[in-house]
């Protein structure tokens, strides 16, 4: 996770202040029994408030054109690999949460568009 050090009793070390953190997950990236969410949500709404930087600086620390960032946060454009190491990196976290998370999101908006086509398909069992 992000640190920012802030001053501290007279000759004492600094104490770290981190983003949030998100709570453990059940398989992939959300917590069990929470609405599968774009990462670009998480970020717009708890990170970048949390972090209390502007979307040009962050996204400079990324390595990123703002427009890049603008588009995940806004649900525009999913979290690839690189970008999830480089938020995972940013944020202290890693980069499987925003994997999971992004996973999570393609798999039940795909299940909601194949819902019909999916309920045709037979679920088979082993011969032996």
């Amino acid at each position: 996770m992000a640190t920012t050090k802030r001053k501290g009793a007279a000759g004492a070390a600094p104490a770290p202040t981190q983003a949030p953190s998100l709570p453990p997950s059940d398989q992939g990236g959300i917590p069990s029994g929470l609405r599968p969410i774009h990462p670009g949500e998480l970020l717009r709404e708890d990170v970048m408030p949390a972090l209390g930087r502007s979307v040009t600086e962050i996204a400079k620390l990324l390595g990123v054109s703002r427009k890049t960032l603008y588009a995940i946060m806004n649900e525009d454009a999913p979290v690839s690999p690189a970008m999830a190491l480089k938020l995972g990196k940013l944020c202290g976290n890693g980069p499987t949460i925003w994997l999971g998370l992004q996973q999570d999101y393609d798999l039940a908006r795909q299940a909601r568009i194949l819902a019909s086509e999916l309920e045709a398909i037979p679920t088979l069992e082993s011969a032996a």
